[in-house]
């Protein structure tokens, strides 16, 4: 039997796997890590980022499952873990409703659960979650709007996948701030794009061929929709202000290039490590965490390219 799995899930044996094993015995740890799909770059960095911490911390064996997209790939992912009897699970969830049987099973099997980026509704007993606070990512996306455009803007939002804590979040904040001037700046169309660049572009498509006056913006709940709106708005010839969200690399080029306006900084790097060190300080020393920890997002455009946490990836 596993000492330190039995003494997480029977409180009496604790003390007493204390006496017997002593500080050593939580050196070695095996942990999962689940996103909704590599196919995001967002994703491959923050996985990358969690590996490169567990690495420095040493002594640990990272699971990484790959959620494809898709509600049922990830909850089999979760039960894979839990067969594998994993010490904890830092999870990414696709959906914050349909993913919330499966980190409750984590839970109830007494398997530490860190959440990530993305929140899972009603689920007691989760460790901790650590994210950007997506509210005021929002925000600073039309906060900036105003900023750009003083004195009004007629608006094309692109939101995210549907169900999807960041999208629902992300789009709070925006309106946040804009429907308290709803008469200077209207939104003429919100429809998502489900975070995929393709649909970015083909959505854009879409809503530009319906308006007889195009945009003065474009905002977009992350970056791939943000280019794939690029890519059209260039094609097109119109000159609207393009706004995304996550400073991916390609994003940050696109700025200093000067064909994408602005993207939001939520620090996914700074995330990961957090999230690792959360959990493994837990296993290892007993550590209480802080149930809700939340990085302040910061609109990034070419005045303040300095402050974006891949940088140093661009050319």
């Amino acid at each position: 039997m596993n000492i330190k799995k039995s003494a997480r899930r029977f409180a009496p044996l604790v003390i007493g796997a204390s006496l017997l094993a002593g500080p050593a015995m939580a050196q070695d740890l095996t942990i999962a890590t689940s996103v909704p799909s590599l196919g995001f770059p967002f994703f491959v960095h923050m996985e990358n980022e969690l590996n490169a911490e567990a690495e420095k911390l040493g002594d640990i064996e990272v699971l990484n499952y790959d959620g494809q997209n898709s509600s049922p790939k990830q909850t089999g992912d979760m039960e894979a873990a839990i067969i594998r009897g994993v010490d904890g699970v830092v999870i990414s969830p696709l959906d914050s409703v349909a993913m919330a049987p499966a980190v409750r099973q984590v839970v109830e099997a007494g398997i530490p659960v860190v959440t990530i980026d993305r929140r899972v509704d009603g689920v007691e007993g989760i460790l901790s979650h650590v994210g950007a606070d997506n509210v005021k990512g929002g925000e600073a996306q039309g906060e900036l709007i105003m900023k750009l455009f003083p004195d009004g803007a007629r608006i094309i939002n692109l939101q995210g996948q549907p169900g999807a804590s960041p999208a629902i979040d992300r789009n709070k904040g925006l309106h946040n701030v804009l429907d308290k001037v709803s008469d200077k700046y209207e939104f003429v169309a919100e429809q998502t794009a489900n975070f995929a660049r393709e649909e970015g572009a083909s959505v854009t498509e879409g809503i530009l061929g319906g308006l007889d006056t195009p945009p003065d913006v474009i905002v977009a709940a992350n970056d791939d929709m943000a280019l794939g709106a690029m890519q059209v708005a260039q094609e097109r010839g119109i000159d609207a202000a393009i706004i995304g969200f996550d400073a991916l690399p390609e994003a940050l080029a696109a700025i200093r290039a000067g064909t994408l306006t602005a993207t939001i900084e939520q620090m996914p790097g700074g995330q990961s490590r957090k999230a690792m060190d959360t959990i493994v300080a837990y296993l290892r020393d007993g550590t209480e965490p802080e149930k809700l920890v939340l990085l302040t997002p910061i609109a990034i455009t070419k005045d303040n390219l300095d402050k974006a946490e891949r940088l140093g990836e661009i050319d």
